[in-house]
């Protein structure tokens, strides 16, 4: 009997750790994940943040994961993330029918990621990896800049700051070589002070089809990526982009009237330009540019988006390419120049009033999108390394004395 009843029970004992095993089992059960779609279009933003802008790197990766939620599908977004704390990290976003999806694709050592190999690096990863291969890509660059000139020469330009470990930044040669070896971009973005630049864009020129930035300082959120990132993923749609970014600070725009950061009323600038239409405007510049003209006290007469002070090593002036055009040229060769120059510009707007971190509000009544160097003396550091450029043999600017 005892024998019978211990078999029993065996039974009933085994029977029950079935039925609990089944039904873990089933309660354990995950619905099968949705694959991401194939990838059509690739987008890198690049965000060197590790210096005074690192809270405004956590405000725009939050505005990214609500814009992915409108990216299609087929896109695949980017970002990498270099704040003043933490190790640099690549982050991979998709959207898989609403679901936004974040990954950590690699964490990296503290390094400057304004460094040549450290950002080749990056680019590698994104761009020759097999599975991110596309039919299109695009490039967005955050952080500070300022312009072509070699840092550390006084008054330089320069593109990024990482101040992590000193202070590193890196030069328009620099990245004029990370881009060389990158898939050919159907942009590039700069969000970042002063880079709608005819030296910066025209270096750039075999690179990208289309250039985008501001000629002036940007507003401290930069650009409200939950609005723009749906242009991100189509192609030829960068003035789309501009001006979904333009009509985010022209509905804030107050004069700058109780500005900042959180309410920005100060408004803001862009401009996009065709790359392809530059050389030919290059060679239009070259053709019409006199020689032997006094360029004394030009850069007076020109609108300047630099408020810097001028007694200041950092001003470095951006003189409107347009207004010095014209007061070089005589009316029938400045009518030629600027319908030109109007073909290669495929968006501009700005507010009424702009802010400068240096006087505030000034006005942009006399501005037309992109800035131009005009040297205070030809004989400084930073007008040689401007002889240096491609834009100063390819426009002529020789002729000018410079």
């Amino acid at each position: 009997m005892n024998n019978t009843r211990c078999k029993f029970l065996d039974i009933r004992v085994w029977m029950c750790c079935l039925g609990l095993f089944l039904l873990t089992a089933c309660g354990e059960e995950e619905l099968p994940v949705e694959p991401e779609a194939p990838v059509e279009r690739t987008v890198l933003m690049y965000v060197v943040a590790d210096n005074n802008l690192s809270s405004f790197a956590e405000d725009d990766l939050e505005e990214v994961r609500l814009g992915m939620a409108n990216v299609p599908a087929t896109t695949a977004l980017f970002v990498y993330m270099d704040k003043a704390y933490g190790n640099p990290q690549l982050l991979k976003f998709r959207n898989v029918n609403g679901d936004v999806r974040e990954e950590v694709v690699k964490e990296y050592e503290d390094r400057n990621s304004t460094g040549v190999e450290e950002t080749q690096e990056v680019f590698q990863d994104v761009f020759e990896n097999p599975a991110y291969q596309a039919e299109s890509y695009g490039l967005i660059y955050w952080s500070h800049c300022d312009g072509w000139i070699p840092y550390p020469l006084p008054s330089s330009r320069w593109i990024g700051q990482d101040a992590g470990s000193g202070d590193n930044r890196m030069n328009l040669s620099d990245f004029k070589e990370i881009v060389s070896k990158a898939p050919h971009f159907d942009f590039i973005m700069f969000d970042a002070c002063f880079m709608q630049s005819i030296e910066v864009a025209y270096e750039l020129r075999d690179y990208a089809n289309y250039y985008i930035a501001s000629p002036t300082e940007t507003p401290g959120p930069g650009a409200p990526y939950d609005v723009v990132l749906p242009y991100i993923a189509q192609e030829g749609a960068s003035a789309a982009l501009a001006d979904a970014y333009f009509k985010v600070y022209d509905e804030q725009y107050a004069a700058g009237a109780g500005i900042s950061n959180s309410n920005w009323t100060g408004g803001a600038s862009i401009c996009v330009l065709n790359l392809a239409a530059l050389e030919s405007l290059a060679d239009l510049t070259a053709q019409l540019l006199p020689e032997d003209v006094d360029t004394q006290g030009l850069s007076e007469e020109i609108f300047n988006y630099d408020k810097r002070p001028s007694y200041s090593d950092s001003q470095i002036g951006y003189y409107d390419w347009v207004q010095m055009m014209q007061a070089l040229l005589d009316e029938e060769d400045y009518n030629a120049w600027k319908e030109a120059f109007d073909a290669a510009v495929v968006y501009w707007n700005t507010t009424p009033m702009n802010y400068s971190s240096s006087v505030g509000m000034f006005s942009m009544e006399e501005a037309n999108g992109v800035n131009h160097y005009i040297p205070q003396s030809v004989t400084s550091a930073r007008a040689e390394a401007y002889r240096s450029l491609e834009w100063y043999a390819a426009a002529g600017l020789s002729k000018l004395g410079w």
